[in-house]
């Protein structure tokens, strides 16, 4: 009759021993390490994989991520020149595999002691740059914020992989106002181009001109000198058949004044401008020109006479 009673007890701890057997096994995963206590009290660090530990002796106080992690900071500062920025600075770090008992036990909240570090750097580094110099400088101040860091967190545990700023944010106003800036200097620079391009127009321009005229002078010139060459020849032609230089200066005239009318009305897109026109205006050319008709019939006598002297001498 006990041996009846006390199955039904051994039955119901079999589940019991079971489950307590089981607690005792834990897993760890991979860049994971854990931390198991006993009675309260450090014991032991634990690997990725299979563990064993004593069923209400040990616990596990927790565990740490060993992966590189990434802790973005956004800091808002003053510069040199009374500019307030905003940045954020990435801070990338992670857990040393030899040092996680002083990343678990001597540091509570890491981040946040990561983020006052960055706070403390960046505030003393940026007030000593202008706004420009921010933006050109800024690997020298995440290099700095790197080394304090760096400096300060290794005694915990953790190792600053890289610190990065990836965004500087002035105020929209100092914004607009570099745009501006770099607008008007932009257009100033395009206005010394066009200007400078204006001037070369201007002097290819005049060089041109000059050496246009300068030929035109020169064949009126050589034009002049070919018409004073050919008059020269026809009054020495004249002179030799008899006439004198008086009368093959009339000639002159009278043939040049019939190439002038005969090449005016060729051209039917010529206008013949008549000045002036007043009627005493009009007598005088009208009297030029029956002293040219006149000067012209007393050269062609007078050539007429010379040729039938000749023929009788001969």
């Amino acid at each position: 009759m006990t041996t009846q009673t006390l199955n039904p007890f051994f039955i119901g701890l079999i589940p019991l021993v079971m489950l307590i057997a089981l607690s005792a096994f834990f897993t760890v995963k991979q860049q994971t390490a854990a931390i198991v206590e006993r009675f309260g009290r450090f014991n032991s660090i634990r690997q990725s994989g299979l563990h064993f530990k004593i069923p209400f002796i040990d616990r596990i106080a927790g565990k740490l991520n060993l992966r590189i992690q990434q802790l973005d900071v956004i800091i808002e500062t003053k510069t040199k020149d009374n500019v307030f920025v905003k940045m954020k600075v990435s801070v990338q770090f992670k857990v040393i595999q030899e040092k996680v008992y002083e990343a678990f036990y001597k540091l509570e909240y890491p981040h946040d002691q990561i983020t006052s570090y960055v706070f403390d750097v960046v505030r003393a580094e940026v007030p000593k740059l202008k706004l420009d110099d921010v933006f050109e400088r800024k690997d020298d101040i995440a290099v700095a914020v790197k080394r304090e860091l760096n400096e300060a967190m290794t005694t915990y545990g953790y190792d600053i992989i890289n610190t990065l700023i990836t965004d500087i944010d002035p105020d929209i106003q100092v914004k607009n106002a570099m745009n501006r800036i770099n607008a008007a200097d932009r257009e100033k620079t395009a206005a010394e181009y066009e200007a400078e391009a204006g001037r070369i127009r201007i002097v290819a321009k005049a060089r041109a001109e000059a050496e246009s005229k300068r030929l035109q002078g020169q064949g009126i010139a050589d034009q002049r000198r070919e018409i004073a060459r050919g008059l020269v020849e026809s009054v020495d032609i004249l002179n030799k058949v008899g006439i004198n230089s008086q009368e093959a200066s009339a000639l002159i005239v009278v043939t040049q004044h019939y190439d002038t009318l005969q090449a005016i009305g060729a051209d039917t897109n010529s206008n013949l401008i008549l000045l002036p026109n007043s009627p005493q205006a009009g007598s005088d050319m009208l009297n030029n020109m029956v002293a040219s008709f006149t000067a012209s019939n007393q050269v062609g006598e007078s050539m007429k006479s010379a040729n039938s002297t000749r023929r009788l001498k001969k």
